[in-house]
């Protein structure tokens, strides 16, 4: 049986690491009330890591180095060990405990800090002890506070290779997405057994190419850094072909610092041709429009730090740590960041396309679920919210719009018609509004032709728009919530292709007939509705987004906030 940190769930919901705060205070190295009794030196650490852990009251674990944050992890990995010390014996210190430092100290390239994982105290520790040794003794204390920060470190990190440093719940309330599970104590077991520590924590990190690209372009992105960053093109007019002087020779520098730009050709101070391709690949990694010119958007991207991208990988590394296991083999992504849909199949890209988000005041919430059935000629049943703050104030300025409009009022009961003519809307109470209001089927209606349903409880779904034109734009931030299609007809073929009942004649002869029709899908898909603002391309080159929601600092500021701790009672044997 697979557990972790997290109880296992039958569907999408909250599941893994919780942030929780523990403070523990740090005394010195503990008590140990028989740690002088004689005997070989691994039975006196024994003895004295069980009193050590049978001693666990409120104030949590104490050694002498960072506090202890498996709480319950810890005492249950040693219980089953019989408190036989992990990482030393009557010789000392093992050699895995520099193959757990190695691995500590690569946590760096996992965007994680070394120093959350008892670093400096692991190596404080191990100094004690070998001092110790030195000196012809063996000093007890230490190796139980190295044992314990050892199995914590191993622990706590582990757990956020396996589901990530932060509770998504923080930054996304309505994330519902199974995260990955690992029993992180038998896994510590495993590893002890077979002397593989690095090994057992490489295999907690996701398996994914993404990921892997991200952590690529962020070693890349810290040598950028370390050599002094890019320079900031200085505001001015547009730049563009024929433009010269020294932002042009600034603008050449910090293109060719990204690899947009050939190093050959960085020293000129001359807009064109060459420099325009340049600026057109900046662009489309961005998300820009791309015209080859240096505008206010354009010239904002490039002026945004490096300190900023590197924060920005980070956070959506930590984003990839906290998804699934398995997305499915043929599943369905929305990037809300980049405005896209994608379906995908064994890993490749089987159709693309841009589509609408939620306004950042009616944000499309990030979450998975399953897609059951589509809606041809569905009714737009208008949400009461809608109905009363953007609705009800045009009816009452013009008691002809709901006519216009294709919409009809039916009662909160039964469903019956009521004529819109016959209402008073003046008088109308706005916060008991009492009638429903629905949109009849047509190329008028707000979600065209069909919708796409993943029955979830935020009333999100995919569908058709009459409003085609706002997919010409690069930032689609324009819906109440639901995300609107750019080639519905593509993703309805796409998603039928396995129901031979559904032909191009049928599906036609269907939408024709403007009747509101239901299609169960036969073989369902997941949709997984996601907020990446970076992510790495096949050929390794990384792609930007705005952050439009504003949530990257959120993700940024708990990655260095103090190490949350392991959620009690949630891992278990």
């Amino acid at each position: 049986m697979v557990t972790g940190f997290g109880a296992p769930g039958n569907r999408f919901r909250r599941l893994g690491v919780v942030i929780l705060s523990v403070t523990v205070a740090t005394l010195g190295p503990a008590p140990v009330a028989r740690a002088q009794v004689a005997g070989r030196p691994v039975d006196r650490v024994r003895e004295a890591l069980r009193e050590r852990l049978e001693a666990v009251g409120s104030a949590g674990l104490v050694v002498s180095g960072d506090p202890i944050y498996s709480r319950t992890a810890l005492p249950q990995f040693y219980e089953r060990r019989t408190y036989v010390p992990a990482w030393s014996d009557d010789r000392g210190p093992l050699p895995r405990v520099n193959a757990l430092l190695e691995s500590i100290e690569s946590a760096r390239r996992e965007g994680l800090n070394p120093e959350d994982y008892h670093l400096s105290a692991i190596r404080s520790t191990l100094q004690r002890v070998v001092e110790a040794r030195r000196l012809g003794r063996a000093d007890v204390a230490a190796l139980v506070d190295l044992d314990l920060l050892a199995s914590d470190a191993f622990l706590v990190y582990g757990a956020h290779l396996v589901s990530g440093r932060v509770d998504p719940v923080s930054i996304h309330p309505a994330w519902t997405a199974v995260r990955r599970e690992r029993d992180l104590v038998a896994v510590l077991d495993t590893a002890l057994l077979n002397d593989g520590i690095g090994a057992a924590l490489r295999s907690l990190l996701p398996d994914r190419r993404e990921y892997f690209g991200l952590r690529d372009a962020l070693a890349r992105y810290r040598e950028m850094a370390d050599s002094g960053g890019w320079p900031q093109v200085p505001a001015g007019p547009k730049l563009e072909v024929g433009s010269s002087g020294a932002r042009v020779a600034v603008l050449r520098r910090r293109l060719a610092a990204t690899g947009a730009l050939h190093d050959a050709l960085a020293q000129a101070d001359t807009f064109d041709t060459a420099l325009a391709d340049a600026v057109r690949r900046f662009q489309s990694h961005q998300g820009l429009d791309v015209d080859g010119a240096v505008g206010p958007a354009t010239l904002a991207a490039l002026n945004v730090p490096v300190k900023d991208r590197i924060a920005q990988i980070e956070a959506n590394m930590e984003r990839w740590r906290w998804l699934p296991e398995d997305l499915g083999r043929r599943y369905i992504v929305v990037n809300i960041a980049d405005f896209t849909l994608t379906a995908v199949e064994s890993t490749s890209t089987a159709l693309k396309m841009r589509v609408v988000v939620g306004q950042r005041y009616h944000a499309t919430p990030v979450f998975s679920d399953t897609m059951r059935y589509v809606v041809l000629n569905p009714y737009w049943n208008v949400p009461t919210s809608i109905a009363v703050r953007e609705i009800l104030p045009l009816v009452r300025k013009d008691p002809a719009y709901l006519t216009r409009q294709n919409m009809e009022v039916l009662s909160l009961t039964g469903n019956v018609p009521i004529d819109p003519a016959t209402i008073d809307w003046r008088p109308v109470d706005a916060s008991r509004f009492p009638y429903r209001i629905r949109q009849r089927p047509g190329p008028w209606n707000a979600l065209g032709q069909m919708k796409f349903m993943f029955p979830n409880p935020y009333n999100v779904y995919l569908h058709d728009t009459p409003a085609r034109q706002l997919f010409s734009r690069s930032a689609r931030g324009f819906s109440h919530g639901c995300i609107r299609l750019e080639k519905p007809l593509d993703l309805l073929a796409y998603v039928l292709r396995d129901n031979p009942a559904w032909t191009k004649d049928g599906i036609d002869s269907a939408l024709d007939s403007r009747t509101e029709t239901t299609i169960r899908i036969a073989e369902p898909i997941p949709v997984h509705i996601l907020y990446w603002t970076a992510w790495a391309d096949a050929d390794g080159s990384i792609q930007f987004r705005d952050d439009i929601y504003g949530r990257d600092g959120t993700v940024e500021r708990a990655l260095h906030a103090a190490p949350p701790g392991i959620q009690p009672g949630a891992a278990r044997p």
